[in-house]
C-alpha cells in the first residue's frame, strides 16, 4: 500500500511539472504524441502550442538529422501509393492518408499534389462551376500537414483588375522548420510590363497575406516554374535546355545558376532535387544509361560538382524486366528505370539513390555499391512487364511532423 501511494504521488509529482512533462515529450515521435493529445485538455494544449513543436522539432533534429521516413508516389491526382523508407517500432509503415478529403470535402478527387517540403505540402484543386470542370475555372491552393490532417486554405492573389485576371506560372514551397515554425510560398506570376517579364510573390504564414517581393526579371523561354525545388532558403528552377535561377527569399532577388557542362547527347532522363540541404542534378545522356553522375551544386553556387557515380549493371542483371528486349541495344531507353529520389544522409555510408524499375522500387549505396528492393509496386491494369509508373515528379518526401499550418 505504501508502494503504491509513493508511486501516484511521484506520478503526480511529474505530471505536474510541466517543464518535466515536456523534456520527456519532446524525446516522443510525432505518431504517439498525436494520441497522447487525448490524454488531457492540459496535453492537449500542451503538445499544441508552438514552443512545444519548436523543442520537438530541435530534438527531433539532433537525434534523427537525416528524418525522411518515407516517399508518397502520385499514380494519379487522386491516387497515391506510400513506400516507407526505413520502417521501425517508431516509424509509421502505413499510409498518412487514402484520400485527400480532409482538404476538400466537396471534391477531394480534384486535388494534386504540388510540392512537399519538410513534412508540409502544398496541393491544388480547381474550383467547379455547376458541376462541370474546364481552364476557365478557378484554382484554389492548400497547404497541408498529412501528419495532423490539417490544412489551410490560401488567400487569391489580386488581380491587375477584374478584366485583367494574372497568369500564375508556378508556386513553391519554402519550408525551414530548424530556422523557424512558418513557412513561405513563392508564386511566379505575369507582370504588366511585358510578356517576358515574371514578377515574384511571396505568402507567409507568420502574416497570412501575399507581397510581391523584388523587381520583374526576364527568364529562360523555357524555364519550368512549376517543379521549383527549395533548399537552403533559396526556390531552383531548370529548364530542358539546362538553364537554371534561383530565388534568395531573403534577398528577394532572381538570379542565374551554373549550367552543367558534362551533358552531352540525347537526354533520356532528369533529375532535379534536394535532399538534406543538397541540391542534387543528373542528366542520363546517351546510350550507355546503365552508368551516369550524380552532380551536387556548391553551397556558393559556383558549380556543379561530381558526388556521386553510378553503375547499375549488377541491378539489370538481377531484375531482367528492366531490358526492353524489344528495343536495339543502342536505344536511350533500352533500360527500364527512373529515379526517384537521392537520399542524402548525415552519415556518408547511408547516402542511397531510390529507383523506380518495372514493378519496384530499389535503393542502391551509393559508397559500397550495394542495392536492395524497397517495396513492390501495386500493379496497374493492362501495364507491360517493362512499365514505368512513376517519375521523378510523381514522388513527394515525406516526413511526420507537428507543424502548423
Amino acid at each position: 500500500m505504501l508502494t503504491t501511494n509513493y508511486g501516484s504521488s511521484s506520478a503526480e509529482t511529474v505530471a505536474n511539472n510541466e517543464d518535466l512533462v515536456t523534456q520527456i515529450l519532446i524525446r516522443v515521435p510525432v505518431k504517439p504524441l498525436l494520441r497522447f493529445k487525448c490524454v488531457s485538455k492540459h496535453w492537449l494544449s500542451l503538445i499544441s502550442s508552438s514552443h512545444f513543436y519548436h523543442h520537438h522539432n530541435q530534438n527531433q533534429k539532433q537525434n534523427h538529422p537525416t528524418s525522411l521516413s518515407a516517399v508518397i508516389l502520385r499514380r494519379n491526382p487522386s491516387l497515391f501509393q506510400f513506400v516507407p523508407l526505413k520502417p521501425t517500432k517508431t516509424t509509421t509503415t502505413t499510409p498518412p492518408f487514402t484520400s485527400l478529403h480532409f482538404i476538400n470535402q466537396n471534391s477531394p478527387s480534384n486535388i494534386k499534389i504540388l510540392h512537399s517540403c519538410h513534412g508540409l505540402f502544398l496541393c491544388r484543386s480547381v474550383q467547379e462551376k455547376n458541376n462541370i470542370l474546364n481552364q476557365n475555372n478557378r484554382h484554389c491552393y492548400y497547404v497541408c500537414n498529412f501528419t495532423t490532417k490539417q490544412s489551410t486554405t490560401l488567400p487569391s492573389i489580386n488581380s491587375f483588375s477584374p478584366n485583367e485576371p494574372i497568369s500564375i506560372f508556378g508556386l513553391t514551397l519554402a519550408f525551414e522548420p530548424s530556422k523557424s515554425p512558418h513557412y513561405q510560398v513563392v508564386c511566379v506570376r505575369s507582370t504588366k510590363v511585358s510578356m517576358y517579364y515574371y514578377q515574384i510573390e511571396v505568402y507567409s504564414s507568420k502574416t497570412r497575406t501575399w507581397r510581391t517581393s523584388g523587381s520583374p526579371f526576364v527568364a529562360p523561354f523555357d524555364i519550368v516554374f512549376d517543379n521549383g525545388v527549395f533548399c537552403n532558403g533559396a526556390v531552383h528552377w531548370i529548364s530542358p535546355s539546362g538553364s537554371a535561377l534561383y530565388y534568395d527569399i531573403e534577398r528577394e532577388r532572381v538570379e542565374k545558376m551554373p549550367r552543367l557542362v558534362e551533358s552531352w547527347g540525347k537526354r533520356r532522363s532528369r533529375y532535379f532535387g534536394e535532399s538534406n540541404g543538397h541540391l542534387h542534378l543528373v542528366d542520363i545522356c546517351g546510350v550507355r544509361t546503365t552508368k551516369f553522375k550524380v552532380f551536387e551544386m556548391e553551397r556558393d553556387y559556383s558549380k556543379w560538382f561530381v558526388k556521386y557515380e553510378v553503375d547499375l549493371d549488377e541491378i539489370v542483371a538481377t531484375f531482367p524486366e528492366m531490358v526492353r528486349d524489344y528495343l536495339d541495344p543502342c536505344d536511350s531507353y533500352y533500360y527500364a528505370f527512373v529515379i526517384v529520389f537521392v537520399v542524402r544522409n548525415e552519415n556518408e555510408e547511408e547516402s542511397s539513390l531510390l529507383l523506380h524499375i518495372p514493378g519496384k522500387i530499389i535503393s542502391y549505396n551509393f559508397r559500397d555499391k550495394t542495392f536492395k528492393k524497397v517495396c513492390d509496386l501495386t500493379p496497374i491494369r493492362n501495364e507491360t512487364k517493362s512499365s514505368l509508373q512513376f517519375g521523378w515528379l510523381d514522388a513527394y518526401q515525406f516526413v511526420e511532423t507537428l507543424a502548423c499550418v
